[in-house]
């Protein structure tokens, strides 16, 4: 009969950094790339790398642009935008912007990606490397709307749960080049996207914002996802202004389905979710664990996913070492004043489900290294976590009710820092079952 090793967190940090190295934005990209004489062929498109310029956008945007370099050539331009500042070579131009609220950076990035599109010679191609956080880095507002009013807004559907799809919805109706508008911008005579997809089904038109994807979305939609959230009254007044002007036709929509622009342009999604799921599970079978993969993704109120998972794990222990995965991205409504993300949440809430329990070891963890506005990427929770807490002056249900997982893991011991790890493929969650006494 198997069984876990003694130390169940540095598996779990083994098989999450496992998950990590399959959706690194790099190799993900040069296991996208052939080359053929002097062209290369990527994803079944031949592009000449003289003839092409690139725009690199989001969390993995340093690494793909490094992996084109290496793989592909320097371009005939190259512009990255990222939220770490770094270094790249000739011809490249390195921008860095804020994530998850825009900043004046932001603003100027979006900007600039406007303004290279626009400048692509006819007779070249337009690739565009992009991966998650694009939105935000990308954020310069719409004619009669300010970085402040886009910033605000995007803070008010953040706290109020909303999940990408909607907060999307609303910054593709409010920024210059977003939902399809770099595409339409572009004379290039192809545009060739390769995604790092961040987004739960991969939906093009959510990735980034869908920068070169035609929008289903309209400003009607903004506006009832900011009723539905609670905080079209809140909202700033020239925002709501400009989402009434635009669903009375009175601004320009974003460019939609079945427009002429997008016939130049395809969409290659080279890594996701499912691609950092897969690579768990073989490493989990590698070292003799049994793996059990929930088909459904991780998504709704990061308390009520946490608590649900916890019961999951609880029903699959049966006298053998084994590990429950999934991945996904949940939300959290903040009501509190403390400090914390959807996973440190989940873990937190997977730990009050699991207290008292012995055998299950959880971790739950983003992508990309950063869960909500903390430095943590998530946490660490067991049957003893809330004791420890309790030990070390922390209350578990308090916390979770002040939306302060991040306070109680602090003091716990249980948070999981990573450092910006430089790509971005939504959330894991991973429990390692130990077989029974």
């Amino acid at each position: 009969m198997s069984r876990a090793p003694a130390d169940p967190r540095a598996l779990l940090r083994e098989l999450f950094d496992a998950a990590l190295a399959a959706v690194e934005p790099g190799a993900a990209l040069a296991r996208a790339i052939e080359r053929v004489d002097s062209t290369v062929r990527v994803t079944g498109e031949t592009i000449a790398p003289e003839r092409c310029a690139v725009i690199a956008a989001g969390k993995g945007a340093l690494a793909m642009a490094r992996a084109w370099q290496a793989h592909v050539g320097a371009p005939r331009a190259g512009l990255a935008v990222s939220r770490e500042p770094g270094a790249l070579p000739a011809p490249w131009r390195a921008l860095v912007g804020g994530h998850p609220l825009p900043n004046a950076a932001s603003e100027a990035a979006g900007r600039a990606a406007l303004a290279f599109a626009v400048n692509v010679p006819r007779e070249d191609a337009l690739v565009v490397l992009l991966s998650g956080g694009a939105s935000a880095l990308l954020s310069a507002p719409l004619a009669g709307v300010t970085l402040a009013d886009l910033r605000e807004t995007t803070e008010l559907l953040l706290r109020a749960g909303a999940e990408i799809g909607e907060l999307n919805c609303v910054r593709k109706h409010l920024t210059v080049a977003s939902g399809g508008r770099l595409a339409a911008a572009t004379p290039a005579r192809r545009v060739v996207v390769l995604a790092l997809s961040d987004v739960i089904g991969d939906d093009l038109a959510t990735i980034g914002s869908g920068p070169c994807a035609p929008d289903p979305t309209t400003f009607a939609d903004a506006i009832e996802v900011l009723r539905a959230r609670g905080v079209w009254e809140d909202t700033p007044a020239r925002v709501q202004a400009h989402l009434v002007r635009g669903a009375a036709g009175e601004v320009p929509e974003s460019p939609k389905p079945g427009a002429a622009c997008f016939e130049r342009v395809r969409h290659v999604v080279i890594a996701n979710n499912q691609t950092a799921l897969a690579a768990l599970e073989a490493a989990a079978r590698a070292r003799g664990l049994a793996v059990t993969r929930l088909a459904e993704p991780l998504r709704g109120e990061a308390r009520v996913v946490g608590a649900e998972f916890a019961r999951r794990a609880l029903d699959l222990r049966c006298g053998r070492a084994q590990l429950l995965i999934a991945g996904g991205e949940t939300t959290v409504t903040v009501r509190g004043d403390g400090r914390g993300g959807r996973c440190q949440e989940l873990a937190l809430a997977a730990a009050l489900a699991l207290a008292g329990e012995r055998g299950i070891a959880l971790l739950a963890a983003g992508s990309d290294g950063s869960d909500g506005p903390t430095d943590a990427a998530g946490a660490f929770a067991d049957g003893d976590t809330i004791a420890r807490g309790r030990a070390a002056g922390a209350d578990a249900a308090a916390a979770l009710e002040n939306n302060d997982a991040y306070g109680f893991f602090a003091r716990e011991g249980g948070l999981l820092r990573t450092g910006a790890t430089g790509t971005n493929a939504l959330d894991l969650a991973l429990a390692l079952i130990d077989a029974l006494p």
